[in-house]
């Protein structure tokens, strides 16, 4: 029997009395007339959205029609599952004993803060870092003096990307014989994301013994259970003396544009330093978090005072270190917009030196216990050989919901998982005796993560003093909707006298003024404006690449990918010879993305080698393995699709839009990382290379 009962009529008159008072305190008869009319039409389940309101308000402007679609979509959403009635209340408590909420209160409480945040314009509100915002993208670490001359020599392997991401897979075709690799990369060294992020606080949110590579193979030992961003930077390097990828690497140095020729079965690679290289085999490594994007807002031009962004920290300005110690900003009054994971580990120190420090919150973090500490030695050193394979495998098991007999990295990711997924479907089953269906165990689940919120939300209460503050600072949200956060000094930081708080009510920065940031009317004024608003995602492949791609008979990857995205196993793409994708397009992710990335550099190395040892020089996907991997994709999004549907906005979920397609969960592939991992090594196994072409 499904477990939300009775709750569910509670929670259609709630949201209806919500979408009513979003028009009334408009003041608007005539959008109230079209809810009526609408209403008449409606029925559960009738797929109706706030889009079909068009013909109803022909006559309004388009800011009155948008009002008017918040509401409307509040309603919408109630009667479609308005059918779910009068069946909760006994098996969820055989199931979970007591329940201390009502669970419609909260469903309509997320719907409602979804529903406030969502604008019109989606990833549209960001800008690009280009034209007159190009700065804000400039290298604060690069040696501005470098200059080389233009190569033309030819490599076996060009990859673009010198992240985790690019380094896993130079470190396996290393490890299979090939010679010539390049690594290419815009930034003055590897380290991808981890040299860009070197704000005050930068540290792993995974732990470290999982997080960083190839420990190994290179017989490191990191310092502490999560490392901060100096330690992982130089396990970046550390891999690449390890595996000889400095001597060929070409750094300060972006890739512009690159063609395939198909009478030489080769690549040509040109750059903004005029090279024109060559190679067998090219490999995009780019990642998604390395060009970073600003809100829209109004004004932002106009500040007169200093400005930056987190991923590129103006120490100069600020003083100190990773560590802390910004004594520059002593005498300063700081903003920093944006309270994303980023600004949940930069606050802290930024409240610690500044005179003055203004949050601008549009929606909080979810934000837990972190409880870092030194690497315990006598432990390390008795991890038996294999060991960070074993606990790679075992995190990314039980954050994908499987019921593993041992936790061996214990951290408040595997508890989270612990409680939220599969693992207690399994324990509530044992405990009734019987199967949960599909429908009651997607209900525990959303049970579950209601109370698991719950005491996120009750941590903000008995931390933060300020009881406006505190409330503020709470998220309504389901746990996934956006990436947890752990910390242990952010949230105290609002009780420091110097700190406060300016939520925009889910609304954002109203604009910015020559001296400062305007909030619901009200300037804040100061010296100085940290954007803590993250990387560009949801936009095209070859834009956040930053080159387009030529493949056979002159189609470019930005054509071949006009009406969306298809790949084989999100790594070969068909008229895209000898060319590979490492990161996120049409794979799995996990928590623990290095894992994700070093599962695809051992696939893409197994492909190599195969290829060789058959005597072919050209690699390539047909058109009938795209199709299909992108019918699995399609059909393994489905359940996703709909998590994030009711999510409140952001990267995730394109802003709301995520029936655009995009987004970072658009187009992973469903069913999990284990099943994706399981699925390339039978595909290995097989040993045909199937939907591959080799000549």
């Amino acid at each position: 029997m499904p477990l939300f009962a009775r709750h569910e009529i509670v929670h259609l008159r709630s949201s209806h009395r919500m979408a009513r008072k979003t028009l009334q305190d408009e003041s608007e008869p005539s959008l109230q007339r079209c809810l009526r009319a609408k209403e008449l039409k409606m029925t559960p389940g009738n797929g109706v959205t706030q889009w079909d309101a068009r013909a109803y308000l022909s006559d309004e402007s388009a800011e009155r029609f948008y009002l008017f679609g918040k509401g409307l979509t509040a309603v919408l959403r109630l009667l479609r599952v308005s059918h779910r009635v009068e069946v909760m209340a006994a098996t969820a408590r055989d199931l979970l004993g007591d329940i201390d909420f009502d669970p419609a209160e909260l469903h309509a409480k997320y719907l409602h803060e979804r529903d406030k945040r969502i604008r019109p314009d989606g990833n549209e509100q960001y800008v690009e870092i280009t034209d007159r915002f190009a700065s804000f993208g400039d290298d604060p670490w690069a040696d501005a003096s470098f200059e080389r001359e233009p190569l033309t020599d030819h490599v076996d392997v060009v990859i673009v990307g010198g992240g985790f991401g690019g380094l896993l897979a130079a470190a396996r075709l290393r490890e299979i014989g090939v010679k010539r690799i390049r690594l290419i990369d815009a930034a003055g060294d590897v380290g991808g994301t981890w040299y860009w992020n070197r704000y005050p606080g930068a540290a792993c949110d995974v732990q470290s013994y999982i997080y960083l590579p190839l420990l190994e193979e290179l017989g490191a030992m990191p310092q502490h259970k999560y490392s901060f961003a100096p330690e992982i930077m130089e396990h970046s390097r550390r891999i690449a003396r390890h595996y000889d990828l400095y001597d060929d690497a070409c750094f300060q140095t972006g890739v512009t544009s690159m063609e395939w020729d198909d009478s030489e079965s080769r690549w040509t690679v040109f750059t903004d330093r005029n090279d024109e290289m060559t190679a067998n085999i090219v490999v995009l490594a780019t990642g998604p978090l390395n060009r970073p994007k600003l809100p829209g807002i109004a004004g932002i031009t106009s500040f007169e005072g200093h400005m930056f962004h987190t991923s590129r920290w103006d120490y100069d300005y600020t003083g100190g270190d990773t560590y802390g110690g910004l004594i520059g900003l002593s005498d300063k009054r700081v903003a920093i917009i944006g309270t994303g994971a980023t600004a949940v580990q930069c606050v802290p120190h930024l409240a610690d030196s500044a005179k003055e420090l203004f949050v601008f919150q549009r929606t909080p973090s979810s934000v837990d216990v972190r409880d870092n500490a030194p690497t315990d030695t006598d432990w390390f050193e008795s991890l038996e050989p294999g060991w960070q394979k074993r606990y790679m495998e075992n995190f990314t098991a039980l954050v994908s919901g499987y019921d593993e007999p041992e936790d061996l990295v214990g951290d408040g990711w595997t508890e989270i998982f612990r409680g939220l997924t599969g693992i207690a479907a399994k324990d509530a089953s044992r405990r009734l005796g019987r199967r949960l269906d599909p429908r009651e165990k997607e209900e525990m689940m959303e049970l579950l993560d209601y109370r698991k919120m719950n005491g996120v939300r009750n941590r903000v209460q008995t931390t933060v003093v300020d009881p406006s503050t505190a409330a503020a600072l709470q998220p309504w949200y389901r746990q996934f909707c956006k990436r947890p956060c752990f910390h242990d000094s952010y949230l105290p930081a609002f009780n420091s006298s110097n700190v406060t708080l300016v939520d925009t009510d889910g609304q954002g920065v109203e604009r910015i003024t020559p001296n400062g940031v305007v909030v619901n009317g009200v300037e804040h004024e100061v010296d100085c404006i940290v954007f803590s608003t993250g990387f560009e995602y949801g936009t095209s492949y070859t834009r956040r690449a930053g080159f387009d791609v030529t493949g056979r008979n002159g189609e470019t990857l930005s054509e071949h990918w006009a009406d969306g995205v298809r790949t084989f196993h999100g790594m070969h793409a068909h008229g895209f010879p000898n060319m590979a994708f490492i990161g996120f397009v049409q794979t799995a992710t996990t928590v623990n993305i290095p894992h994700a990335l070093a599962e695809q550099a051992t696939h893409f190395a197994h492909v190599v080698s195969e290829s060789r040892a058959r005597g072919a020089s050209v690699i390539e996907a047909t058109p009938h393995s795209e199709q299909e991997w992108l019918a699995e994709i399609e059909r393994t999004a489905v359940r996703a699709r709909k998590f994030y549907e009711e999510c409140t906005p952001g990267y995730y979920n394109n802003e709301g839009h995520v029936t655009d397609g995009t987004g970072f969960a658009a187009g992973m592939y469903g069913a999990g990382p284990i099943k994706f991992f399981d699925l390339l090594a039978r595909w290995r196994d097989e040993g045909g290379l199937s939907g591959l072409q080799l000549r």
